[in-house]
């Protein structure tokens, strides 16, 4: 139950802040161009707060259905106009005063997301070095030149500060189908160059579990004993009896001490029944676990829901990235620019069936992260409303018909043909986008609810 309210309460203050940055974006541009701006609404349907601005005029509404909002302009398509206010008529103002207004919003977004991302930087990142841990030695990483125990110095000249730092630039790397030139620093002190075959990957590798799994490029561990410090509520570790405290010694016969040899074998056996020997107040106890499926980025793996006791981890394993206001800035602006454009090129390949459509998620999924991250702190939260933010300043930008996207594609139209776009173009244009939306909708809900069934 607390889990659903902190969903629940994430997810609005969420759709509250981005939802608000986004339409004021409009607003400020569209009153800065001279455009009589009449509301602005939070939020769809029924007012529950109103207010009207006694210098200007503008009524503020925050509304019952929050999923979205809008800015309400002097506009004579919507209405008869006052003579006196023509000059102020959003449809009487100059193409490129309108496209401005409408980029305003998607602009909002992406400025957003810089300012939280840079907020993030000068905070400082905590992670761990930028060490390679245990490979496999059939894995990609390995077959191409990388040992355990190298540090990572840089890839295609970024310079690792902690493990992780790069990972979205080989997704990019990835869907582009290119290479990635590799800086080691082998534990002999000496640097030498690694190519990561990344052109060979599938794009569907694309995922959380690309850099670990697909290319089996592991970061430094500490060795934890195989004692549970959390049990998810509901999960199969639950339902099959473990507890906090738990120390599991063997799964199916075979000796399971070290945390590491546990997530190992609950993740090549998703689906099957494990037998479970943990070690509880002195006593020894048998306990029967099914790993739950899980699938990412197209590899299917086993899941029980637990978590190591924490241990402590080295000071010289630890870093905490942390950078003054312009290079936190510009990092902003790299993070913002690379995960735009790593959407933008997913859903091309969703259009090309390269990439499952699973991967888009609906509004309950959204809720699960905005909760989950709240819970774990600010900083986590922080980074979620900025992911977010970008996903909606480039959902914005596609060229749909009632999104600012659509209305941009109809004054292309205008430029080419020389003359406003006909309002039963416009009617048809709503109507086709209006069934794309509800469309792209319904698959979102029904990938939502599948995960939870799943």
């Amino acid at each position: 139950m607390i889990d659903f309210l902190f969903n629940i309460a994430g997810f609005l203050v969420a759709i509250a802040i981005l939802v608000s940055i986004h339409e004021y974006g409009h607003f400020w541009v569209a009153r800065t161009l001279g455009v009589k701006v009449l509301r602005f609404s939070v939020g769809f349907g029924k007012p529950l707060w109103r207010k009207v601005s006694e210098k200007d005029g503008v009524e503020y509404t925050i509304s019952a259905i929050p999923l979205g909002g809008y800015v309400k302009m002097l506009d004579e398509n919507e209405g008869e106009v006052d003579p006196a206010d023509l000059p102020r008529a959003f449809n009487r103002q100059a193409l490129w005063k309108r496209s401005l207004i409408v980029l305003a919003g998607p602009a909002a977004n992406f400025i957003l997301a810089i300012c939280l991302f840079a907020i993030l930087h000068m905070w400082g990142t905590p992670g761990l070095t930028p060490e390679v841990g245990q490979l496999e030695a059939s894995s990609l990483a390995s077959q191409a030149g990388v040992l355990q125990g190298d540090r990572l110095v840089s890839v295609d000249g970024k310079e690792y500060d902690f493990w992780g730092q790069h990972d979205l630039y080989l997704y990019n790397q990835v869907i582009k189908g290119q290479d990635a030139n590799l800086l080691v620093q082998g534990i002999d002190g000496r640097r030498r160059d690694v190519i990561l075959p990344l052109s060979t990957i599938p794009v569907s590798e694309v995922g959380p579990s690309l850099v670990p799994g697909t290319l089996g490029l592991t970061r430094w561990r500490p060795q934890f004993l195989a004692i549970l410090g959390h049990v998810v509520e509901g999960s199969p570790a639950d339902r099959g009896g473990l507890e906090v405290s738990d120390r599991v010694i063997a799964i199916d016969g075979q000796i399971t001490d070290q945390w590491e040899h546990l997530v190992s074998a609950v993740v090549d056996r998703p689906g099957e029944e494990l037998r479970v020997l943990v070690e509880r107040d002195g006593a020894e106890l048998e306990l029967r676990v099914v790993p739950e499926a899980v699938t990412e980025g197209g590899r299917t793996f086993g899941r029980i829901g637990v978590a190591p006791q924490a241990g402590e981890i080295p000071e010289n394993k630890r870093v905490l990235a942390r950078y003054g206001p312009l290079q936190a800035v510009l990092k902003g602006v790299d993070e913002t620019w690379l995960m735009s454009v790593l959407t933008l090129r997913m859903l091309g390949k969703m259009l090309t069936l390269e990439v499952s459509p699973k991967n888009i998620s609906g509004p309950i999924t959204i809720a699960q992260y905005a909760g989950q991250t709240a819970q774990i702190g600010l900083q986590p939260f922080i980074s979620f409303l900025a992911i977010i933010s970008i996903s909606l300043g480039v959902l914005n930008l596609l060229p749909i018909p009632m999104l600012d996207g659509g209305h941009l594609l109809f004054y292309f139209g205008e430029v080419i043909t020389r003359r406003p776009t006909s309002e039963r173009v416009m009617a048809m244009g709503q109507q086709l986008g209006l069934g794309l939306l509800l469309g792209l909708m319904c698959l979102a809900f029904y990938n939502d609810i599948f995960r939870l069934i799943g």
